[in-house]
C-alpha cells in the first residue's frame, strides 16, 4: 500500500488546471467514496488502537503513527452509523485536514483517478442537508461520493469539548471599518460556510454565500453588469480551493483575468494546510492565504486587510 502514496508529492502540478487526484476506498460496501490526494499523507495497515474513554463513537481509538499519536475515525460509522468489522483488515487513510492530523479507519483504499473538477458536481440539495457529503463524481461508469470531512471532524470536536461555536466568544469583535461593506463566501462544505459566515457577521460585514467556484463567479460577474450592485461594496472574497466545477485557483484566475473583477483581493482559506503549495497562491493571483479553521484568526486577517487599505489586488 506504500506504494500508492509513492507520487504524491509530485502531483502538485494538477492544481492550477481545475483537475484532481482523488483516492478511492470503500467501507462496507461496494459504494465507492473518494477523497483529495492533497490531504493524504500516507496509507497503512490498520495498527493497533488503544481506546479512549468517554470518546465519540466515531473515534475508534488512537495509535501512534510515525512519532505522533493520532485518532483513528471510523468513517462508515461516523456517516452510516454502522462500524467496520474484522479490524484486521482494515486500512488507515493518514490525513492533514485544518492544521490536524488523523486518521480514517475504512475497509480498503483501490487507487488514484485524475479527473477535473468539472466532472465533480454537487449532491442533490436534499442529500447534502441529511448526508455527510459535499460533492458527487462518476468515475469508470460508478458513482464516487465525496465525504464532507469537515462536518464529521466539527461533530468529532465538539463532542470532544472544542466546538467551533464556543470559539467565537473571544478573539472576534466588531470592526468600525466594516461598515457598509460586504464580502463573498465560497466554500462547498456547509459546516465552512456556516462557520466562516458567522465569524464575518460577527465583524459587522454583511455576507453573500456560494457553494463553489462557478457558482461564485457567476455571481461576480452577474454583479458586474449591475449599475448599484454589491461588487461596490465586497472588496474582498474568501474562497475554498477544492470545490465542486470550479476549484479555487480557476476561480481566482477567471477574476484575474476579468477587468471587472480584478481589483478584488481573493484570500484562499483551505483545509490544504500541510501539503499546501504556497507558491501556487501567487501564481493564480491570490493575495494571500490560510490554513482553516480559527474564527479569531480569520477575522483578525480581513479587519486588518480593511484597516490598512489592502483589500484591494494591485497588479505588480
Amino acid at each position: 500500500m506504500s506504494g500508492i502514496m509513492a507520487s504524491v508529492d509530485q502531483r502538485t502540478q494538477l492544481a492550477g488546471r481545475n483537475r484532481m487526484e482523488l483516492l478511492l476506498f470503500h467501507m462496507n460496501t461496494a459504494q465507492r467514496f473518494g477523497i483529495n490526494v492533497f490531504k493524504v499523507r500516507e496509507v497503512i495497515p490498520t495498527p493497533r488502537l488503544v481506546k479512549v474513554p468517554h470518546a465519540h463513537p466515531s473515534v475508534r481509538g488512537i495509535a501512534h503513527i510515525r512519532g505522533q499519536t493520532i485518532s483513528v475515525l471510523d468513517l462508515s460509522l461516523a456517516t452510516t452509523g454502522r462500524p467496520l468489522q474484522d479490524i484486521a483488515e482494515t486500512s488507515v487513510i493518514v490525513t492533514e485536514y485544518n492544521r490536524t492530523v488523523q486518521g480514517f479507519l475504512v475497509s480498503g483504499v483501490d487507487r488514484i483517478v485524475n479527473i477535473n473538477w468539472k466532472e465533480v458536481l454537487p449532491p442533490p440539495n436534499q442529500a447534502a442537508a441529511a448526508a455527510y457529503l459535499t460533492a458527487v463524481a462518476k468515475v469508470e461508469g460508478r458513482m464516487v461520493q465525496i465525504i464532507d470531512v469537515e462536518k464529521i471532524l466539527a461533530e468529532v470536536n465538539k463532542a470532544g469539548g472544542t466546538d467551533p461555536e464556543m470559539l467565537y466568544s473571544g478573539g472576534v469583535e466588531a470592526s468600525e471599518h466594516a461598515g457598509g461593506k460586504s464580502v463573498l463566501l465560497v466554500d462547498d462544505s456547509v459546516v465552512a460556510r456556516n462557520q466562516m459566515k458567522r465569524t464575518m457577521e460577527k465583524i459587522g460585514l454583511e455576507v453573500h454565500l456560494a457553494n463553489d467556484g462557478e457558482a461564485a463567479l457567476e455571481m461576480l460577474q452577474d454583479w458586474a453588469d449591475g449599475e448599484d450592485s454589491p461588487l461596490q461594496r465586497t472588496p474582498i472574497v474568501v474562497s475554498d480551493i477544492e470545490m465542486p466545477r470550479m476549484d479555487g485557483y480557476t476561480l481566482t484566475t477567471a477574476i484575474r483575468n476579468d477587468e471587472r473583477l480584478s481589483h478584488l483581493f481573493i484570500l484562499l482559506h483551505t483545509s490544504l494546510s500541510g501539503v499546501f503549495n504556497i507558491d501556487m497562491v501567487r501564481q493564480v493571483g491570490a493575495d494571500d492565504f490560510l490554513a482553516k479553521f480559527h474564527p479569531a484568526e480569520l477575522a483578525e486577517k480581513v479587519v486588518g486587510l480593511m484597516e490598512r487599505g489592502e483589500a484591494v489586488h494591485e497588479v505588480d
